[in-house]
């Protein structure tokens, strides 16, 4: 009985050294990671100045999501905090944050390509969505986030427990610079139409939570308690036959609400909720011309 005993307490013994050196590690090769440096070509574009463009550059901050991260002002918000270790808060990116010093390669370099200026990743930027912005679009945005009113600096917080650390630091977790093939040819303008053409452009803000393929799935780096995204194709598992109509796809997105009046979670309506009619219904006009792919398979 003794020597059973001795056996198991060194086996637990030897388990909790190698879960101790496994989180060692993860930790260490999370830090070498993030402190990288990528060398990336970054494409220039234009800086529109006339209002109508700063118009539009106001309206694709409200409707593809910077509002949700970096607040309606740019001053930065906290977007997620779970109360078990993850908090994140969005930087503040007008011209008195993070962004005071960017000239026109920095903005590309980090919307568009997850890198910062310094050459390291960006650890949580959709650069997945974002690169597929055009020059005109992106042009607009930045044009935009650059007149917005400078308020007093607010750095970005990203607290992750260490599990979610040494995850990332074996490569399980991505940051937004390997999420995106850097050699991506830039988009090319598409006329504002509801036509699947278009609504395939708008939708690229869809991939980052539900997939290249739009089958949605567990999210990685996610919090675990969000739930899997949707699958908007038709396959198996689609949530697309509760919205048989346009009408009805695009009261969802306004109020976050299903038919049923069930909510939907953890979808980001503050952003959603401000497209436009046509944007709308070109999303919901080109889902229904993607492939079907069974849930879960991103």
């Amino acid at each position: 009985m003794r020597r059973w005993i001795k056996w198991t307490v060194g086996l637990l013994l030897a388990l909790v050294l190698l879960a101790v050196g496994v989180a060692t590690a993860g930790l260490l090769m999370a830090e070498a990671r993030h402190n990288r440096r990528i060398a990336v070509s970054v494409a220039p574009f234009a800086l529109p100045v006339d209002a109508a463009s700063l118009e539009h550059g106001r309206y694709l901050f409200t409707s593809r999501g910077c509002v949700v991260c970096h607040g309606a002002g740019g001053g930065g918000r906290e977007f997620v905090n779970n109360g078990k270790g993850i908090r994140m808060v969005g930087p503040n990116i007008t011209p008195g944050g993070v962004t005071a010093r960017y000239d026109v390669a920095d903005w590309a370099r980090t919307v568009r390509q997850g890198v910062k200026p310094d050459g390291r990743p960006v650890f949580i930027m959709p650069s997945e969505d974002f690169n597929r912005l055009t020059d005109a679009d992106l042009g607009a945005l930045v044009a935009y986030a650059r007149s917005l009113p400078p308020l007093p600096q607010q750095a970005a917080v990203f607290e992750l427990p260490l599990p979610v650390r040494a995850l990332y630091g074996f490569g399980v977790i991505q940051d937004a610079a390997e999420k995106i093939d850097q050699s991506r040819p830039r988009s090319q303008q598409v006329v504002k139409a509801v036509t699947p053409a278009y609504g395939a452009y708008v939708a690229n803000m869809c991939i980052g939570c539900h997939g290249p393929g739009l089958s949605g799935g567990r999210v990685p780096g996610a919090p675990p308690d969000w739930p899997p995204t949707a699958n908007l194709t038709s396959g198996e598992g689609s949530v697309m036959g509760r919205y048989p109509s346009a009408e009805t796809f695009l009261a969802m997105l306004k109020s976050g609400q299903r038919p049923d009046g069930s909510r939907v979670r953890e979808m980001p309506f503050s952003a959603l909720s401000q497209l436009d009619d046509t944007d709308a219904r070109a999303i919901y006009a080109f889902l229904q011309t993607v492939p079907a792919r069974p849930a879960g398979r991103r």
